[in-house]
């Protein structure tokens, strides 16, 4: 299909689409980057060895993959035109992103328990990696945040039907790409640190 074809409508749900690309793919790279910095800097000496991730972590892991699962069912109850299971799982979606954040936080604190900080005399370049990409990560679920914020509104102003799903559609391709990445970011942690 050429993508010169169609409606004004349908180009520009084409380009919105590939924008949206476009900026998965520089996240991809960022993260991949400092991913690969992190192993790379785990040949110094200095470098914490043997880590465990704290189970905060794992339930955060536990709740975002949820998160994606209400997602697939509020855009399958809008192809159904279910304007109020919609809604339900939309807010749920919202419900456990906040969720997967106070988690992370919670994990944070567990680390700051076992004696590591971010920065100071307590701290260690590991502990200092590991902070940079949950927090890099937790700036994104909180943009994926204020699209679901945004969905949310225009689906209660019935902006959205059975064939106009193009705002729930994008919110909800950046929503699994963040889950897919704290995924990858947490067996990384996990297996990797």
């Amino acid at each position: 299909m050429d993508l010169t074809e169609g409606t004004f409508e349908e180009k520009q749900g084409r380009a919105k689409k590939m924008m949206l690309w476009f900026g998965i793919i520089s996240l991809i790279m960022s993260f991949a980057g400092w991913t690969s910095a992190f192993v790379v800097s785990s040949s110094r000496p200095d470098w914490l060895k043997d880590f465990q991730l704290p189970n905060a972590f794992i339930i955060s892991t536990i709740i975002i993959l949820l998160s994606s699962i209400t997602f697939i069912l509020a855009k399958q109850s809008l192809k159904k035109d279910n304007r109020q299971q919609t809604s339900i799982w939309l807010v749920a979606t919202f419900v456990l992103g906040i969720v997967f954040i106070v988690y992370q936080f919670l994990g944070f604190q567990q680390i700051i328990d076992l004696g590591y900080n971010f920065t100071g005399p307590t701290s260690n370049v590991t502990m200092s990696y590991i902070y940079l990409i949950a927090v890099v990560h937790i700036l994104h679920v909180v943009a994926g945040l204020i699209c679901l914020l945004v969905v949310i509104y225009n689906h209660l102003k019935h902006k959205y039907s059975p064939v106009k799903m193009l705002g729930i559609e994008l919110a909800a391709t950046f929503w699994h790409f963040i889950d897919v990445l704290w995924v990858y970011l947490f067996l990384f942690l996990y297996f990797i640190g």
